[in-house]
């Protein structure tokens, strides 16, 4: 099988690799993820319900085949994916659409969202969450689930699966 990228994640030029797709359903965007096992779940829920998944600068681990097999990506040549440097690169690449952050300190619960497709639902790496400066730009877009207070966060794979199908319930199932 050959090499899906190059070695180092810090020189990595910006890319895309997918299979051939229509529009995605929705765009998963994870931003500065830490765990290349969440990533990696995370890549086949997208790959199981047709939509595609942002990743943003800095990786806390590297995109090579060794890594990606690993962390349970062998999903990723089905998979609609692109790695973007910065924020302000991945909204110049998604200008209007809607934007939903998954977060503890939402105001609201993710099934109190209204989602549409092509929708863009926005999740925190996994040590450090969202800026939020980042999500006081979007207010009324921060949700969460309900957790009982012994519960310091849920994993970020298993909140990126249970948004995803809250979202394609409300859209109405896979096109």
């Amino acid at each position: 099988m050959k090499s899906l990228v190059r070695a180092s994640s810090r020189t990595l030029p910006r890319f895309r690799y997918h299979a051939a797709m229509t529009t995605p359903i929705l765009h998963i965007v994870l931003y500065q993820p830490d765990i290349p096992q969440n990533t990696g779940n995370i890549g086949r829920t997208c790959v199981a319900v047709g939509a595609k998944l942002w990743l943003i600068r800095p990786l806390g681990f590297r995109l090579d085949e060794k890594h990606l097999k690993r962390a349970g990506m062998d999903y990723w040549p089905h998979l609609d994916w692109q790695v973007v440097e910065s924020w302000e690169e991945l909204t110049r690449h998604l200008p209007d659409c809607n934007y939903w952050f998954i977060e503890e300190c939402g105001e609201k619960f993710v099934w109190d969202g209204t989602f549409s497709s092509g929708d863009v639902l926005v999740l925190g790496s996994e040590t450090r969450g969202l800026p939020p400066g980042l999500m006081a730009q979007y207010p009324g877009r921060v949700l969460k689930f309900p957790m009982r207070e012994n519960v310091r966060s849920l994993n970020l794979a298993s909140t990126a699966t249970a948004a995803i199908y809250e979202a394609l319930r409300q859209i109405g199932g896979l096109h």
